[in-house]
């Protein structure tokens, strides 16, 4: 095993991980600065107010991308078992 077999995993689990926390991180991204727009619109200062639509918007998205998610998970898993007899030199 190599160092550019050592690289290439990491780099492969890295944007993995970034493809997974992308529909969470912008749906809470998007949802917190449309309440944060409509609170200082309004001029109600709450800070428990961003909260709930957040959660709200967070768990949506992890029921909608949820199944996407996990079979990108079992992709990986799948490629990374396959490449054990490659790294192993074998």
């Amino acid at each position: 095993m190599d160092t550019t077999a050592v690289l290439d995993i990491g780099l492969s689990a890295v944007v993995l991980a970034g493809k997974l926390a992308a529909p969470i991180l912008v749906t809470a991204l998007v949802v917190g600065f449309t309440v944060s727009l409509l609170q200082s619109i309004t001029q109600v200062q709450e800070v428990t107010l961003s909260f709930v639509p957040k959660a709200v918007a967070v768990a949506i998205a992890l029921v909608v991308a949820g199944h996407w998610m996990i079979a990108e998970m079992i992709a990986f898993t799948h490629e990374m078992f396959a490449r054990i007899p490659s790294l192993l030199g074998g």
